[in-house]
């Protein structure tokens, strides 16, 4: 147990430090996670109240899919992705395998249900009576979307901080699009896989308290959206 216990003392000295190597993955790692999240979201809440506030043919199979896809495993994301990028692929001309934007695809596709899915279901809980009332006074579809977004903004952010949450811990995805080159495509799990096999195990302990931390503070973040949701709904129902 005493080299676990050097390794832990090891790694916090790392981090404190600041330790370039370590500065490196996580900030690339951090990179990676934003730009796939923001291009998430940015497709996938407005699909997301789309399905949410209209009725459509093929409305309950665009569901179940999207149902489905919240547990598909990144390995298979990836394996599809990587049939797309790679040099016999329809995009194998854009060299984006082992490139950060090839990371960033599947990523995205990874996440893209995730935004999609629980900006719908923040949407299904929002009451019609407000809706149908800035109709009634001369809202347009501009400004509904806009009283829509303000409505269900907790569960927005929420379901941003979900989708991000899990790009940062992925580990597959990362490794068969980017390949783990340093300083390009190394995230913080691969990093993990690749030093600790090597015997840096203080170096992957220390990216595995960094990613315990981020994990520690989106599930604070989300408990805390969490309860202003509440508390909102409640404030409304005691203004009714």
């Amino acid at each position: 147990m005493d080299y676990i216990f050097d390794a832990l003392i090891e790694a916090i000295e790392m981090i404190i430090a600041f330790d370039k190597e370590l500065v490196s993955v996580v900030s690339n790692s951090l990179k990676l996670s934003i730009t796939s999240t923001i291009i998430a979201s940015l497709i996938g809440i407005p699909f997301g109240i789309f399905i949410g506030r209209n009725k459509f043919w093929g409305r309950h199979f665009i569901n179940s899919v999207l149902n489905t896809l919240l547990s598909l495993p990144t390995v298979v994301v990836g394996i599809f992705v990587y049939s797309l990028i790679s040099r016999r692929g329809v995009l194998g001309e854009y060299d984006l395998l082992f490139s950060f934007w090839g990371i960033v695809f599947g990523q995205v596709l990874l996440i893209l249900p995730i935004t999609t899915a629980l900006t719908r279901n923040t949407v299904y809980e929002l009451e019609d009576r407000m809706i149908k009332t800035a109709i009634s006074i001369g809202a347009n579809r501009w400004q509904c979307f806009i009283l829509i977004l303000s409505e269900i903004r907790y569960g927005i952010i929420g379901a941003i901080v979900t989708a991000f949450g899990r790009v940062i811990g992925e580990v597959g995805i990362a490794m068969m699009l980017g390949g783990n080159i340093k300083g390009v495509t190394r995230t913080i799990t691969t990093a993990m896989a690749l030093e600790t096999h090597k015997g840096r195990f203080s170096f992957g302990m220390a990216l595995g308290l960094i990613l315990l931390f981020l994990s520690f503070l989106l599930n604070f973040i989300i408990y805390y959206l969490q309860i202003g949701e509440k508390n909102n709904g409640q404030q409304k129902r005691n203004n009714t």
